[in-house]
């Protein structure tokens, strides 16, 4: 857990301000954060008045610790314990019903049913996701191919399987999709820390856990530049409303 708290990505500041935009998003707006995790995007939500209340519902209680945790000093920030499916929130409650890299996990007609639910009329779903570029530089392209060879189900939950079907999740309802550049730079520490932190990487304990590590560290020496090296991402942001 505390690899996922330090090292996951945040998200460009370029989001809010389609939200704002584009979703009517404003200080005084109720937002649903689904699968809000330990709240790296809920306190984006939250900061400089971005919305009124937000809501973080979170099934997994280590996660929905951290992230009470970490928003302990936003008193509009309320923690929820519930699902994509089944959220606990009330009827036709919310403005905006977020998912922020989550909603591949979702069972997508129950999500969207409950969506449609605690949305008041005209209110919005936002679906977006990091996609870490695979082949943009050649230190990315060896990270993907350690991820292949390390990976346990890396290639079942590529966010790119569910981006491709997207559209399943909003029709009939249109939807519009924006894409923002974004970049998350590690010394060699946080690097390990991010790979960890992923879902499909083994851990302490496992037999390809040494052997990864040590590929790694082969791949920041080459790599490096003045100690770092970078993930650039491509931030994919998926907005309609539903119903």
């Amino acid at each position: 857990m505390g690899n996922y708290v330090r090292y996951r990505p945040a998200y460009p500041a370029a989001v809010v301000d389609l939200l704002m935009s584009e979703c009517g998003l404003n200080s005084a707006s109720v937002v649903a954060d689904i699968a809000s995790g330990t709240g790296i995007f809920t306190r984006i939500l939250l900061e400089d008045g971005n919305a009124g209340r937000v809501f973080g519902v979170e099934p997994n209680a280590e996660m929905r610790n951290a992230g009470e945790e970490f928003l302990r000093t936003y008193p509009n920030f309320t923690s929820v314990e519930g699902t994509a499916e089944a959220t606990t929130l009330a009827d036709h409650s919310v403005d905006l019903v977020t998912a922020a890299q989550a909603a591949h996990w979702f069972d997508r007609e129950k999500a969207r049913r409950e969506f449609i639910r605690i949305c008041k009329l005209g209110g919005w779903a936002v679906l977006l996701w990091n996609e870490r570029r695979t082949d943009s530089t050649p230190f990315l392209r060896e990270y993907e191919k350690l991820l292949l060879t390390y990976g346990t189900d890396y290639e079942n939950v590529r966010h790119e399987r569910t981006t491709e079907e997207i559209g399943t999740f909003f029709a009939p309802s249109p939807f519009q999709v924006r894409i923002f550049d974004y970049q998350q730079a590690f010394e060699y520490q946080a690097l390990e820390g991010r790979l960890l932190s992923s879902s499909y990487t083994p851990q302490a304990g496992e037999a390809t856990y040494l052997p990864m590590l040590h590929d790694l560290r082969l791949i920041f020496d080459a790599y490096q530049v003045d100690g770092s090296v970078a993930f650039d991402y491509d931030t994919r942001v998926y907005f309609g409303q539903l119903g």
